[in-house]
Order: C-alpha cells, then sequence, then structure tokens
C-alpha cells in the first residue's frame, strides 16, 4: 500500500467527505475508473488513426500500434 495526501480546496474536501469519496476503497474505485477509461480513449485513438490510413496497413504496423498501446497502459 502507499500513502498520499491530497491538496483540496475546503469545499470540495468537505463535499467528497460528505459523500464518503475520500474513503481509501472510493479513491481507489475512481482511480481505476479514470485509468480505464484513459486506456479506452487511447484505443479508440489508435483505431482512429488505423481508420485514416490511405494505404493498407501491414500487419507489421498492426503489431507496432498493439505494441505503443501496452505501453502506454503500463506506464500509466
Amino acid at each position: 500500500m502507499c500513502e498520499i495526501t491530497l491538496t483540496l480546496p475546503e469545499d470540495l474536501a468537505r463535499e467528497a467527505q460528505d459523500s464518503g469519496l475520500l474513503r481509501p476503497e472510493s479513491i481507489a474505485a475512481l482511480l481505476r475508473a479514470e485509468l480505464r477509461r484513459r486506456y479506452i480513449n487511447k484505443l479508440f485513438a489508435a483505431a482512429d488513426r488505423l481508420a485514416n490510413v490511405d494505404s493498407p496497413i501491414s500487419e507489421a504496423d498492426v503489431a507496432l500500434e498493439v505494441e505503443l498501446i501496452r505501453q502506454a497502459h503500463r506506464s500509466s
């Protein structure tokens, strides 16, 4: 486990606390959801780039795109 300190505006911190969002399990769920959203956005961005290619895409190009997305996912 890792401990993180957040600095938030007072009103936001109070509202988040009152809503139960500052509990460790809530923060973990929010972070997981955001990471998943970003990963999906990267996949769609890659699909858009592939769809906009004028020439046929080689298997090597597809493999490279997949690897780039996997690297981005690992680093986030």
